[in-house]
């Protein structure tokens, strides 16, 4: 996914990151510790385990955040760790990583690259893969409570750093919350985050005011007809016809029904139907993936795909016992991500006198999904935020630039961060996002 602006890319681009913000402790400290954080993330990257089964990987971090005198506790919506600290009057401040890595075969060369093998939950074997930078997030993780937990005469509240489970499923931060996240540990006032870029150079911070991932829902749609043979149509309602006619005339929800000053994405990844040539089946299935920012627009989308399915079933002929089924998978749903807009432009000046100017760029909203947003969603009076940290190694995004060649995206079995550069930056961001925000008396 393109997170940055290609015209604010450029720009940063152009100076080559010339302008470096001069070196402080925190910088200092953080460089200095990058030796050991790269063998944390050469080994993270190296055993990724999937989505709901991040048994050892919850193990190794907890263990760590023991050492650094968190009060650990693991198990937390099934593999979750959260992990609190208590230092005094002030605010609380939630930091949160995911764990898991995706069902692929890793094609980086790395040397450290995963070999490890799987069966997914539907009993297909499997490479498994750190592809979404996952592994940077848990190592900037680490840095940042090695950071905090060694200053804590810089800040005054309660850290409450958490490892979540199935980000990729969008299970996660729901079971989370189910398990008494927000009961069991102390409430945040403040959640933040950050995730790897793979369409941005290494140590570029994005940041998006507002909406900055879409809500994202899967839908199914069933259409029944009457089957037959296929040298014989006119004795049939054919499935294939009239489901066809549902995915054009899908389109005209975002075209036709969307304000051209909103987002919306209705994309029909599969259709299935039939399996002979000359016979016409007695049912057709498509599957739906559906992109919207506010609840309003997500309702009337989700509305207009029944009506449309209603409507093309009825053109057809259908009887009412033969009317498509919609089925809105209500547990994958995932919200979308609202970073509070005035708290992020704050942070977003924090960053830019930090890294420099060149380094923090507004981002683009996207129609990705992240289930960070629950953590805002669950109690809206929290402060919530989550920034963008490019990954691509700058001589490949220069090369790649100039000769007009496409990048690794997430999820690319070749993605190849430079992770010295996010795990730096991100740590640093989320470090001195901290500070501030639990800075004594503030």
């Amino acid at each position: 996914m393109r997170r940055f602006s290609k015209m604010a890319l450029m720009a940063a681009t152009s100076v080559l990151l010339s302008t470096q913000a001069q070196a402080d402790p925190l910088t200092d400290a953080i460089k200095a510790d990058l030796p050991s954080l790269m063998e944390i993330y050469r080994d993270l990257h190296a055993n990724p385990e999937l989505s709901g089964e991040e048994f050892k990987t919850a193990a190794k971090l907890a263990a760590e955040a023991r050492r650094l005198g968190f009060d650990v506790t693991e198990k937390v919506g099934g593999t979750g760790v959260v992990a609190v600290m208590k230092n005094g009057d002030g605010p609380t401040v939630m930091i949160r990583a995911d764990m898991d890595g995706l069902p692929l075969v890793e094609k980086t060369g790395l040397p450290f690259a995963s070999k490890v093998m799987a069966k997914t939950r539907e009993g297909n074997d499997t490479g498994v893969m750190h592809a979404c930078g996952h592994d940077t997030h848990m190592t900037g993780w680490v840095s940042t409570a090695r950071q905090l937990s060694s200053r804590k005469d810089e800040w005054s509240g309660t850290l409450v750093m958490i490892l979540q489970p199935a980000e990729e499923t969008g299970e996660g931060a729901k079971a989370m919350l189910e398990d008494g996240l927000y009961t069991r540990f102390p409430k945040p006032d403040y959640v933040i985050a950050f995730h790897d870029a793979a369409g941005a150079p290494a140590g570029h911070v994005g940041y998006a005011p507002g909406f900055a991932l879409a809500n994202v829902d899967s839908v199914d749609i069933t259409v029944p007809g009457v089957g037959g043979h296929g040298a014989y149509p006119h004795t049939t309602k054919d499935p294939i016809v009239i489901a066809s006619r549902i995915v054009g005339a899908l389109q005209t929800l975002v075209s036709r029904e969307t304000d051209p000053q909103d987002s919306a994405v209705v994309t029909v990844g599969s259709f299935q139907a039939g399996f002979k040539h000359n016979i016409i089946p007695d049912e057709a299935n498509l599957l739906l993936t559906v992109r919207s920012y506010s609840d309003e627009t997500r309702a009337r989308l989700l509305d207009g795909i029944r009506r449309i399915a209603r409507g093309e079933a009825v053109t057809a002929g259908l009887p009412e016992d033969k009317m498509p089924i919609v089925s809105i998978r209500e547990d994958e749903y995932t919200p979308a991500t609202y970073n509070s807009p005035e708290f992020t432009k704050e942070m977003a000046t924090l960053f830019e006198q930090r890294f420099g100017k060149e380094r923090v760029v507004q981002a683009q909203p996207v129609m990705g999904g992240e289930d960070f947003s629950r953590y805002r969603r669950a109690d809206e009076s929290i402060k919530s935020m989550i920034i963008w940290v490019g990954g691509v190694p700058m001589d490949e995004y220069l090369a790649a630039e100039k000769e007009g060649k496409k990048l690794p995206s997430l999820h690319s079995p070749n993605w190849a961060p430079d992770a010295e550069k996010v795990v730096a930056t991100g740590s640093e961001a989320l470090t001195a996002a901290a500070l501030n925000i639990m800075k004594p008396g503030g």
